[in-house]
């Protein structure tokens, strides 16, 4: 038996991730429904998982994936039909809670991302931010991984993947622009995610913990080729230091050549 067969009835967005879509909203973005056509192919050839229908792992991706396209697209919170309004609030990383208005005003690229020497959301806007990872990565697509527990209280991780097809452009945290070169290879991003929901199944709180540095450690090949260079010789270095302090007879010489270069050096009297 399925979580479905058990329970009376869902809400239509736990059945479809595409739900929502369907909605007459007032609000959609730019005044039409956004396309995810691409995206959800892209979801179903390169995913890892694949989710028994009617799984609380298919009812939590699919609850999640309606409510990115409400918070991307609805740009009036009161429209969102995935939370309930008076009781939502959305948390980084355990950082200070943020309402559905804030996110359906700066993005949620900017709600999920800190001032780097890579990004901004402080000099970044709404249309700035998804027009910048939409050329760079014209699928973003998410899947579920794993579920802990069922509701109220949902516990998951999950994966978010694209591949990098053109060049990355933006500000900065000090408003500096930033462009790095195409890889053609796919970024492949891991987290967790807490999210409660109330007695109507509507999200009453979500929080997602995931390093957002990490999508651009995989961007920079060059920064991050570089900084594996540099571990290495540290590495090097320490165990150079480990081999010379294990050894009684390398430890001497070591000693008495720091002592040689020490009198060498010292001012006469």
């Amino acid at each position: 038996m399925t979580v479905v067969d058990s329970v009376p009835s869902f809400p239509d967005y736990f059945l479809s991730p595409d739900a929502v879509l369907q909605d007459d909203a007032k609000s959609w973005r730019f005044g039409r429904r956004p396309d995810y056509a691409k995206t959800r192919t892209a979801w179903r050839q390169t995913k890892l998982m694949n989710h028994t229908a009617g799984s609380l792992e298919e009812l939590v991706e699919n609850v999640v994936k309606n409510w990115e396209i409400e918070a991307s697209h609805k740009t009036d919170a009161t429209e969102w039909r995935t939370i309930n309004h008076k009781l939502y609030e959305f948390r980084l990383n355990g950082g200070p809670p943020q309402p559905a208005e804030a996110m359906a005003k700066v993005g949620t690229y900017n709600a999920l991302l800190y001032p780097s020497e890579y990004y901004s959301p402080e000099h970044n806007d709404f249309a700035s931010s998804h027009k910048t990872f939409k050329r760079m990565m014209p699928t973003f697509a998410w899947e579920v991984l794993e579920v802990y527990g069922g509701p109220p209280k949902v516990a998951f991780k999950w994966r978010h993947w694209g591949t990098f097809q053109g060049d990355y452009t933006a500000l900065n945290d000090k408003g500096e622009k930033v462009t790095i070169k195409k890889t053609g290879k796919v970024i492949d991003l891991r987290g967790m995610t807490t999210a409660t929901l109330d007695d109507q199944l509507r999200l009453t709180s979500v929080d997602v913990y995931f390093d957002p540095m990490d999508m651009f450690r995989q961007m920079d090949e060059a920064r991050a080729d570089l900084a594996g260079d540099q571990q290495k010789a540290g590495d090097g270095v320490d165990a150079m230091a480990k081999q010379i302090a294990a050894c009684p007879f390398l430890s001497a010489q070591t000693a008495c050549r720091e002592h040689a270069e020490t009198n060498a050096t010292a001012p006469a009297n």
